[in-house]
């Protein structure tokens, strides 16, 4: 197994697993419960350039079968310039006018998205991944790294705690009750 950033030819494999961390939030974006559609918006934005899910903000993990999981982050300071393209996007494709707040602030890395294969869970490349994150930004540059997570998610908790992240706030994003976590050194 290895951990490389994406490249463009690797979004429709991103998008399906990218898709499985963030259904729900897809649907709202799109206006509708379409899960190929939802993959379809998701392809369209991991393609292109300066956008918040954009290849060029994902690692990815793969074998000799392919992309086993995905970590979609970039630096919380720029949440709004990488927001805006999909905001934009959503308005022109859907003609939703989406607002949504935010879930970052500057002085972080932030893990938009983190998402594992069906067939590869379990197996620890989720921790792979999150501790390449802690690795390269934590202990290399010095960062802060931050995260959400779902109340209705305790095991993803447990995992982000065992990593040694850290609750600092509770907040409410798309609806659903949700604690930010920090791993700082």
């Amino acid at each position: 197994m290895q951990i490389r950033k994406a490249k463009k030819e690797d979004a429709i494999q991103i998008a399906e697993l990218m898709i499985l961390a963030m259904t729900e939030i897809v649907y709202q974006f799109i206006g509708k419960e379409d899960f190929e559609e939802g993959k379809k918006f998701l392809k369209t934005l991991i393609e292109q350039e300066k956008n918040q899910y954009s290849y060029e903000c994902i690692f990815v993990v793969e074998n000799q079968d392919g992309i086993l999981g995905q970590i979609c982050l970039y630096p919380g300071a720029q949440l709004e310039q990488l927001r805006q393209p999909v905001l934009d996007y959503i308005k022109t494709q859907y003609a939703i006018d989406y607002e949504v707040a935010n879930e970052t602030q500057a002085g972080e890395i932030y893990v938009d998205t983190i998402a594992v294969s069906a067939t590869a869970q379990g197996k620890g490349i989720g921790k792979l991944l999150l501790n390449h994150v802690i690795e390269e930004y934590v202990h290399k540059n010095k960062e802060v790294v931050g995260l959400l997570v779902d109340f209705d998610n305790p095991d993803a908790k447990r995992l982000y705690e065992k990593l040694g992240f850290v609750v600092k706030k509770e907040l409410s994003i798309f609806g659903k009750k949700m604690e930010h976590m920090q791993y700082k050194a």
